[in-house]
């Protein structure tokens, strides 16, 4: 083999991991877009926003919204030594609940997502 085609050979190797390597500008795709936190679960982004009158729960799949007319989730709270249990139902385009939430810096969130027809998601989130 000539000493040219080796040399290109080995440098295609070495740059092969790098682009494998890379983000390929997925970042994107789980942000807030609700100025809540987000989790990356089985493909799918929750985003929870959690506040104290309100919680929501947002899901995309890919950047696009999933549908959650027949879906529910069942939140667990845990600030401290509070437990609270709280469920999420269908709200437009999100799954929400309104009431009285302990929420604030260090409060941990256990969501059980549940759709038709997919195996129910477990996220976890803490609050900052």
């Amino acid at each position: 083999m000539k000493l040219s085609k080796l040399i290109t050979l080995a440098a295609l190797v070495a740059v092969g991991p790098a682009f494998a390597a890379d983000k390929h500008d997925h970042a994107h795709e789980h942000e807030s877009m609700h100025g809540g936190l987000v989790v990356e679960v089985k493909d799918v982004d929750l985003e929870l926003v959690a506040k104290p009158d309100v919680i929501q729960l947002h899901l995309r799949d890919h950047g696009k919204p999933v549908d959650v007319t027949n879906g529910s989730a069942k939140l667990t709270l845990l600030s401290g030594t509070d437990k609270q249990e709280v469920e999420l139902k269908p709200a437009g385009d999100r799954l929400e609940s309104k009431g009285s939430f302990k929420v604030g810096a260090g409060t941990k969130l256990v969501a059980v997502v549940t759709l038709p027809g997919k195996p129910s998601t477990t996220a976890r989130f803490t609050l900052k």
